[in-house]
């Protein structure tokens, strides 16, 4: 990108199926939204398959269509500018030359844009997505004096974590209410169960067993923890397991000593870990 070059959009297309599991209706009431051209705000805690259910989509809705969607993801944070998203001017030898960013890379291209954790960037920046996110469907390129009509399979999709709110971190109302608004939940026992056991390769009376431990240190929320373990932590701790480690040491690395810093509330997660896997 520095040097004016730019990923090809077909490697962003989803061409294998990704796994994802279905919990409610969001696969209906995302489709809609898509066919409907309304941009999606996608909520809810760390690691419970916001993303995955993004890629999944993708696939989904390209094959509905007999053809395959790009998917153009950006990992939000503090310091991304609009410049970032939109495009700036770089040197390339002696010439300056214009790069698109990823947001107008999707605008231009029909690509699905995934803003991941969109709280995390500056407000400034957030302010852009609004004309994208309304019935003008446009952005506007202040540096070139253009406006971009949004390609007809373009689709905005942001996300954020409700948990990690605060007076400086939280999603503007003049945001938020631009997007219908899709909440994620970890899943049921029996069905993360699936998901671990797909994702990692453990047995599935492993995975029930890591599922079960997730919902008891969930519950340890009520008692000061930060924010319950994800599924991804599970999947974490199911692949070390398949790599002959041991089943409470895998735990305790990627559950115990991954939510929580707290000394008293490891060794009370710990006690939980061997209470499961004796």
């Amino acid at each position: 990108m520095i040097q004016g070059t730019e990923k090809p959009i077909e490697e962003y297309r989803i061409v294998e199926e990704p796994y994802y599991l279905p919990i409610g209706d969001e696969v209906q009431i995302f489709t809609a939204a898509y066919k409907a051209r309304l941009p999606v705000l996608l909520k809810g805690p760390t690691g419970c398959g916001k993303t995955r259910f993004v890629e999944y989509m993708t696939y989904f809705l390209g094959k509905e269509m007999g053809t395959s969607l790009p998917l153009i993801t950006v990992a939000c944070h503090e310091d991304l500018t609009g410049s970032d998203l939109v495009g700036r001017y770089l040197l390339k030898g002696e010439e300056t030359i214009w790069v698109d960013g990823p947001l107008a890379r999707a605008v231009k291209n029909g690509a699905i844009c995934y803003l991941d954790e969109i709280v995390e960037t500056r407000k400034d920046t957030t302010v852009l997505v609004h004309p994208l996110a309304d019935h003008r469907r446009i952005l506007p390129i202040e540096k070139k004096g253009q406006i971009i009509e949004a390609h007809e399979k373009f689709l905005l999709v942001i996300s954020y974590n409700p948990g990690y709110q605060s007076v400086l971190k939280n999603l503007k109302h003049s945001t938020r209410q631009r997007f219908v608004a899709i909440e994620f939940r970890y899943p049921p026992r029996e069905m993360e169960a699936r998901i671990i056991a797909h994702e990692s390769g453990v047995n599935f009376d492993t995975a029930s067993d890591l599922a079960k431990l997730a919902e008891k240190v969930r519950n340890l929320q009520d008692q000061g923890l930060e924010e319950g373990v994800s599924t991804r932590l599970l999947i974490y701790a199911g692949l070390l397991i398949t790599q002959e480690v041991d089943p409470r040491r895998a735990c305790e690395v990627a559950v115990a000593q991954a939510v929580t810093d707290d000394a008293d509330m490891v060794k009370g997660i710990r006690e939980v870990i061997n209470s499961i896997f004796p």
